[in-house]
């Protein structure tokens, strides 16, 4: 079933599923008991501001410049756990900052164009977009008459990030996590080759 699940994985504790695919905002190790989870990698949001902005020309935001700003994201039942903590992180640079809800949740273009038009101009964060470390990029690319004037930019540091993960209930019987454990296993990006030293 799709649906949204809590940071503390919930339905999962409470056997109303046996797994989860789903985000954390801590390792793996803070889940709470008897929950147990393969990690699949970690992923970042991108941010679009307007073309006008100082940070455009950079292609970079520092956390105090992205606080300061309107910034659309959400809503917040979508992903409570991630929602929350990227709200707290931008809160130790504005203790007043709050997300305003996007107008419509599934559409990009409608939202730029929404902040583009906004007074003053505001900003849109996507959701965990960009595998964490990579050059900016949104899973769909967008032609240029549907940024309407707003340019994509990263958040200096880093500091948003989620960790993609399968979660599941540790007392489930063992050759039922072992298939888990293999499914994520099928699916996490092999670690990069080390170049090896001539002898």
């Amino acid at each position: 079933m799709e649906t949204p699940l809590d940071a503390g994985f919930s339905l999962i504790r409470q056997h109303q599923a046996d797994a989860g695919l789903g985000w954390l905002t801590a390792g793996p190790d803070a889940l709470p008991a008897p929950l147990d989870a393969m990690t699949l990698g970690e992923f970042e949001p991108d941010l679009w501001i307007p073309a006008s902005h100082p940070a455009a020309g950079r292609g970079t935001i520092s956390l105090a410049e992205m606080a300061s700003l309107q910034v659309i994201h959400g809503p917040r039942r979508a992903s409570p756990g991630t929602y929350d903590r990227w709200l707290d992180v931008l809160r130790t640079a504005d203790p007043h900052f709050a997300f305003t809800d996007p107008p419509l949740r599934h559409s990009l273009p409608v939202a730029l164009a929404f902040a583009a038009t906004a007074d003053p101009p505001a900003a849109v964060l996507t959701g965990r977009a960009a595998i964490a470390g990579t050059s900016p990029g949104v899973i769909r690319r967008l032609r240029p008459a549907d940024t309407s004037d707003m340019v994509r930019v990263s958040i200096a540091g880093r500091p948003l990030t989620a960790t993609a993960a399968l979660v599941w209930n540790g007392d489930l019987p063992r050759p039922l996590q072992q298939i888990l454990f293999d499914t994520a296993d099928s699916v996490t990006p092999p670690a990069p080759a080390t170049p090896s030293r001539a002898g």
